[in-house]
């Protein structure tokens, strides 16, 4: 049903339901926002969208006010803009202000605030209580100092990934956000997804930066320090430098990374099409042999966290696979070591990934199968980002470069690794061969596709019907899992990566202000550059790469075989929550 209204004396009409936020912006009418965040955090709390209603006693909050029929509302008198500009001015008035050194200068959402309401002022002076920072996480450093109490972080945590380890706690002035029992959260539950950086509007919420470390071993000549990339990665960089969402500067990074002094360039898209290879034939031995099933994969870490803090009983059913980055490292201080004659203690892996949990995952001792830790180091795509910048390098006028051999060929079926479906089908890719004995040309699996977060499936593939699911978000996750333990569901195979839409849209990747996430699906908008990526590659399928094939023959023998499952494959542990 249609409600006709008027805003700012303009008549339009949107569907029943409609909130005002939602109708203005519907006819490019801004009103400005704080703690709202589309299906996240609705709740009207910040205070900084109020309007004016005709007929109403008081302004009112639009993002949770809904239109009705023959409503006046006004969004721009002296009352609503001196309202705005009272409150804000309370918020800045107990900020921490250090602007010019915060990670989020220039891409904050408090900072842009003031300089479109003209504060050239802040005439109250609030209580400035100093909050130590919590920097002891691998992933994630929380500075209450700078929170504005919006709430999307705890909304995020609690409502789409259902971890639950950060809340409003005290009361009234003594309000703030933090984990239970006032403990670290390195001590609870957090898988360091970094969901509730992506949604912070200011830098209360931030990665670990590691860049200095980056630095370092860059200027050691002792060390071959060697860098990866992931394919989310790509396809979002060049946001950081201001190029339109969902651009593909595959190449421009590539040669901006051989200026910043790595000896080598790598593509983790190459170790990707290992993990195919690993994982598909475990799916396959499993299938055919009677093994513990649903398969579910292991690409994601803060998944698999997840997993062992909620659902150790789904522990046998994780791929024991490596996630492919951690694989590229296992083979860059075996094989390649071996073939380039440096000694693997002097190898220094870097792995820049659209993911604040791989920081964590790097940190596993088990992910050691050389006797070395497969990775070093991990950037985020914003890390890289500030890199390219300190080292003074134009990366929108760059040249494309290329990859560096042996680990620059890669196949799509390791590109579409970035969005969520994409280890899925992949995998499929690879397993409808085997099956069927042959190289079978329809090989977009589209029923995988998307950012919905649950898909499923059933495919037949030769002769076989394999039930499949993808979900994406780890709300999803556990309202998959829950099905299964139930009862209710049955698949052979599933995917799920802990991030919402996938690795495009992980904890690492570039941050887009809450207006802009409600003009353009950023998800869908990234995930389509994944697979435009994907189709212009000369191989599609995993097993096709002859890099792959190479250096299965000459040094790890067979998929699954006992070499590859030394280096390349892992165990997990049920961890406690608390």
């Amino acid at each position: 049903m249609a409600v006709n209204l008027k805003i700012n004396n303009m008549d339009v009409t949107v569907p029943e339901g409609t909130t005002i936020l939602e109708a203005a912006r519907s006819i490019n009418v801004d009103i400005p926002t704080l703690c709202y965040l589309k299906e996240i955090n609705e709740i009207g709390s910040c205070r900084m969208c109020v309007v004016e209603i005709k007929g109403a006693r008081a302004l009112q909050a639009s993002c949770v006010y809904p239109v009705a029929e023959g409503m006046e509302v006004f969004t721009n008198t002296k009352a609503v803009r001196d309202s705005r500009k009272v409150t804000l001015e309370l918020i800045l008035s107990n900020h921490d202000r250090k602007c010019l050194t915060c990670v989020r200068n220039q891409n904050c959402e408090l900072q842009k605030m003031s300089t479109d309401l003209g504060v050239d002022d802040i005439r109250f002076l609030g209580e400035n209580p100093y909050y130590d920072v919590d920097n002891l996480s691998p992933s994630i450093v929380r500075d209450p100092n700078k929170c504005i109490l919006c709430r999307r972080c705890v909304s995020v945590c609690k409502n789409v990934q259902t971890v639950s380890v950060i809340d409003a706690v005290e009361r009234g002035i003594n309000t703030i956000v933090g984990s239970p029992f006032g403990v670290s959260l390195s001590e609870t539950p957090c898988v360091n997804c970094g969901q509730c950086i992506v949604v912070c509007p200011v830098g209360a919420l931030r990665e670990k930066d590691d860049t200095d470390r980056v630095w370092e071993a860059i200027a050691d000549p002792a060390k071959h320090v060697i860098v990866q990339t992931a394919p989310a990665v790509r396809i979002a960089l060049g946001e950081e430098f201001g190029m339109p969402i969902g651009t593909r500067v595959t190449g421009k990074m590539v040669s901006a990374l051989k200026l910043m002094g790595f000896d080598g360039v790598f593509d983790t898209d190459t170790a990707a099409d290992f993990t195919i290879m690993e994982e598909g034939t475990e799916f396959l031995q499993r299938l055919e042999k009677g093994g513990k099933l649903p398969l579910i994969t292991s690409c994601s870490p803060g998944w698999v966290k997840f997993c062992e803090h909620n659902f150790p009983d789904f522990l046998d059913n994780l791929s024991s696979a490596k996630s492919p980055h951690e694989m590229f490292g296992a083979i860059t201080k075996s094989y390649y070591a071996e073939k380039q004659g440096i000694d693997p203690a002097s190898i220094y892996v870097v792995s820049v990934m659209p993911c604040t949990a791989k920081k964590f995952e790097a940190a596993r001792e088990e992910l050691s199968g050389t006797g070395y830790p497969d990775v070093d180091a991990v950037i985020t795509t914003r890390e890289l980002g500030r890199m390219i910048k300190q080292s003074g390098i134009e990366f929108t006028k760059l040249e494309d470069g290329q990859f560096d051999t042996p680990f620059g060929a890669a196949s799509g079926a390791g590109v579409i690794f970035g969005a969520t479906g994409g280890v899925m089908e992949a995998a499929l890719r690879t397993v409808a061969d085997i099956l069927t004995g042959q190289d079978l040309q329809a090989i977009d699996y589209e029923a995988v596709r998307g950012i919905e977060g649950i898909k499923e499936a059933t495919l037949e593939i030769a002769g076989k019907k394999v039930r499949v699911a993808v979900a994406s978000g780890l709300g999803n996750a556990r309202k998959l899992l829950e099905s299964i333990r139930s009862g209710e569901k049955e698949y052979e195979f599933i995917e799920i990566m802990g991030c919402p839409g996938g690795c495009v849209a992980g904890g690492g990747q570039p941050i887009v202000d809450a207006k802009t996430q409600m003009e353009i699906n950023v998800r869908a908008a990234r995930a389509s550059a994944i697979y435009a990526e994907d189709k212009a590659m000369t191989f599609r399928k995993s097993h096709k790469n002859p890099i792959v094939s190479k250096i299965y023959q000459e040094y790890l023998g067979e998929p699954c075989g006992h070499l590859s499952h030394k280096l390349l494959h892992t165990h997990y542990m049920q961890r406690a929550n608390y």
